[in-house]
């Protein structure tokens, strides 16, 4: 079974160490200046001379009230006006853009984020869609993965009618936690009757899937009180479920400086906590995917896997990473070809730019041999648990075993701890170890120094 997992607190100890989620390779951290509009424009026509599918990214970072737990780019405002200035320049940016692209391109993926993106207006949502509708070629036969991230507290009924009639079919539902005093401890009190009120709403609209984030590790949990969230959520059914450890860096993300660390669980807590919501979603019929992620195993996500397909980008896992994905909005990231550039991640240096009519690229960097040959390795690592050498062999004209000698003796210590296995051939991530694949994939990677390794989450 590909979702088989074995619990092993040992090896979890040994190996639970901060390291990158591997979105890409190689990470955001390594972007630098040197990129810029010349190297966007240039990566787009060789996107539009190979007439490559397109996913689009859409940052929206406004948000009416501040999560502290949130590490995310946002905005927090309750002044609804504070919006207009900023899509108009985002419209500016996906005329820009678009017109670099050939209308064959379909969009056969799109997803709104944020921050809030329900933060908008209905009129501002039809015409944010009408612009994109105008400049990219977006599917109107509901074939597309289009989804948005749902506040339950700033959407309802109508919102949803609107979303589906937009030509969204896929809803992605922040919940994080269902206890009143975590909820009054990270500032976001959302009912399980705001919730259920989305999603029942979502099925009877017909959207094709319903995703539920999770946190552990918040400030006042308790593996029981957890474990009740889990069990109320697992009644809304969604069909996938993605269930992150949260990372407490205050010196990094300035709302985490309102949590009191003395009422975060320990760390013992929280192994509690993903072992027993393991357990719970296991029994419940959910497939382990990798990392913090769960599906039923008719999703399109469990099915990839099965069939060796799925991949892993900027979304996250996903079924579309065949396709060049053009991010827009502030701090939104594009990976074009080899080319990965991020915009500014400043609002009115953002706005800026567009207002003069450039794009608002601020960093990025173009994948080197090394890097699309490391990419590939821990791609097949962390989607598939398996790695074939001779695929790779085929693919890059190397010797696995030659290219990558001085790593084999970290892989031979992972093989006799029980993480992985290892012969000539390939290696196979074994049950005990595919909670741990962020580590095994940090093997591979040529620029995590220990410096750069604090920057990072936890393995778990």
């Amino acid at each position: 079974m590909l979702d088989a997992i074995r619990w092993d607190t040992d090896l979890i100890r040994r190996y639970d160490l901060a390291g990158p989620r591997y979105t890409s390779y190689p990470t955001a951290l390594q972007f630098d200046g040197h990129v810029g509009s010349f190297d966007l424009f240039h990566a787009l026509r060789d996107s539009r001379k190979a007439q490559r599918p397109l996913s689009l990214y859409v940052h929206v970072p406004f948000c009416a009230n501040v999560c502290y737990y949130c590490a995310c780019n946002k905005v927090i405002t309750k002044d609804r006006g504070r919006a207009l200035p900023y899509l108009q320049r985002l419209e500016q940016e996906i005329q820009l853009i678009g017109c670099h692209l050939d209308p064959a391109q379909t969009v056969e993926q799109l997803h709104f984020g944020g921050g809030t993106p329900t933060f908008l207006s209905h009129d501002e949502l039809r015409q944010l869609m009408a612009r994109l509708r105008k400049s990219f070629n977006l599917l109107d036969d509901d074939s597309g993965d289009y989804g948005i991230e749902i506040d339950p507290r700033e959407a309802d009924w109508s919102t949803m009618g609107l979303l589906r009639e937009l030509g969204f079919n896929r809803v992605s539902i922040g919940l994080q936690d269902l206890d009143p005093a975590v909820q009054r401890a990270v500032n976001r009190l959302q009912s399980l009757e705001e919730t259920r009120a989305v999603i029942d709403a979502a099925r009877t609209l017909q959207f094709r899937s319903i995703n539920i984030d999770l946190i552990y590790g918040l400030p006042k949990q308790t593996p029981d009180r957890f474990a009740h969230t889990v069990d109320e959520v697992i009644a809304l059914q969604p069909d996938r479920l993605s269930v992150f450890n949260y990372a407490h860096l205050p010196e990094r993300f300035m709302p985490q400086r309102r949590i009191n660390s003395d009422e975060l669980p320990t760390p013992a807590q929280k192994l509690e906590m993903l072992q027993g919501t393991i357990q719970q979603l296991t029994a419940a019929g959910y497939r382990y995917i990798g990392m913090d992620h769960f599906a039923l195993p008719d999703d399109e996500l469990a099915i990839a896997q099965e069939e060796s397909t799925l991949q892993r980008n900027f979304q996250g896992y996903t079924t579309h990473g065949h396709c060049d994905l053009i991010g827009l909005g502030v701090s939104a990231i594009s990976q074009i070809g080899d080319l990965y550039c991020q915009n500014s991640s400043d609002l009115t240096q953002y706005q800026n730019a567009l207002a003069s009519s450039q794009p608002a690229t601020s960093r990025g960097l173009l994948c080197n041999a090394d890097d699309r040959l490391r990419r590939a390795v821990i791609q097949q690592l962390i989607c598939h648990f398996n790695l074939e050498f001779a695929q790779i062999e085929h693919a890059f004209n190397i010797d696995f075993r030659g290219y990558f000698a001085e790593l084999w003796p970290q892989l031979q210590s992972m093989a006799a701890d029980g993480l992985i296995e290892l012969d000539n051939e390939k290696i196979s991530v074994l049950p005990a170890g595919r909670l741990l694949v962020r580590s095994v994939c940090m093997v591979f990677d040529a620029y995590l120094g220990e410096q750069n390794r604090q920057r990072f989450s936890r393995v778990i």
